[in-house]
């Protein structure tokens, strides 16, 4: 039975999400960095009594990433929903970092997502259905967080291209955009904000949203 994938799982908005979608039924498979980070978000998942598939690679390294992507799909199929919640957040003002590592914030915020999308989307376009979700963020740009805001603005044009892309086959690609610090307890919950993932991929296809943004308002905001 296909399920989920969540590829930057960890104790905050990957942990959520994969909790909601193992409480519908849906197998998941965990892709991170940290067998450490695996085994807390499996041992989380574990009382839904779905499948868990745990899965160690680093979003930034295309080859292991792709590995990850074929074990995931190998244990549980092509799969229904792939979430990407990898994300490297740092404060850095204009200049204050060097090349290199605006280089590897770019290749984490961004282009790991095409990487995943570009290995997963084309096979749920085959079949006609799936959902591609990423975890945005910095609704405004700000320049206490420029290599954040630069990703985060990456994230929003790569959903309008993955959905040119593979949108008229059926899959559903879209982002949540998280406007706050993730907390339990607060405004920003990571419970509260999977709850978006989920709506979003249940979403009739003449009700798609690209992308949906969760603040400091309870009805939060979103658009098409």
């Amino acid at each position: 039975m296909p399920g989920a994938v969540v590829i930057g799982v960890g104790p905050g908005i990957g942990r959520s999400v994969a909790r909601r979608f193992a409480r519908e039924g849906l197998p998941v498979a965990l892709i991170a960095r940290s067998d450490g980070t695996l085994a807390d978000v499996a041992e989380a998942v574990s009382p839904f009594g779905v499948p868990v598939v745990s899965l160690a690679a680093d979003s930034t390294d295309e080859t292991a990433l792709r590995a990850a992507l074929d074990a995931a799909s190998g244990e549980l199929g092509v799969p229904d929903a792939v979430v990407y919640n990898a994300a490297l957040i740092r404060p850095d003002r204009p200049g204050e970092l060097p090349v290199r590592a605006q280089l590897d914030a770019w290749a984490v915020n961004v282009v790991g997502a095409l990487t995943a999308a570009a290995h997963v989307a084309p096979e749920m376009a085959r079949r006609g259905s799936g959902s591609f979700l990423i975890t945005g963020g910095m609704p405004e740009p700000k320049a206490g967080y420029v290599s954040l805001s630069l990703g985060k603005a990456g994230v929003r044009t790569l959903v309008d291209l993955l959905d040119e892309e593979y949108g008229p086959s059926g899959v559903h690609v879209a982002s949540v955009t998280v406007a706050g610090p993730v907390a339990a307890g607060t405004a920003f919950d990571p419970d509260d904000i999977a709850e978006h993932y989920w709506r979003l991929h249940t979403q009739p296809r003449d009700r798609w949203q690209r992308e949906v943004l969760h603040d400091a308002e309870p009805a939060g905001w979103s658009h098409a």
